[in-house]
């Protein structure tokens, strides 16, 4: 239970961009002492179970099923990927916009270059 509550705690806290430390501060409790709560190696999670519920909004439920850290960890690369994604489509167009423009300027140039000779 103690490595899965752990699992848990490090991919809800990854998600939120949170350190271990904004997370400990939180609680009101050391950095050292939250590290060893997400290498399974302490207990201390249960004394504080409500508030780390209330930190990464999660339901008690959550905090304690087995795959949860999976899932949201792939959920959370997944958005990451789809943004990614979706940005490289909209610079891609960018891109494809200033290649006709330049397309459009040498034709201009070339006419241009036609009526000196």
């Amino acid at each position: 239970m103690n490595k899965t509550v752990g699992n848990n705690l490090k991919t809800l806290r990854k998600s939120k961009n949170m350190s271990q430390e904004e997370v400990a501060d939180q609680l009101n409790i050391s950095q050292s002492a939250y590290a060893r709560m997400e290498r399974g190696e302490s207990t201390s999670w249960a004394i504080h179970f409500n508030k780390i519920c209330q930190i990464f909004e999660r339901s008690p439920e959550e905090l304690v099923k087995e795959k949860l850290g999976l899932d949201k960890f792939e959920n959370l690369i997944s958005i990451e990927r789809q943004t990614e994604l979706a940005m490289i489509n909209v610079y891609r167009k960018i891109i494809r916009q200033y290649e006709l423009q330049i397309e459009d300027l040498k034709g201009i140039i070339n006419y241009l270059n036609k009526g000196k000779n």
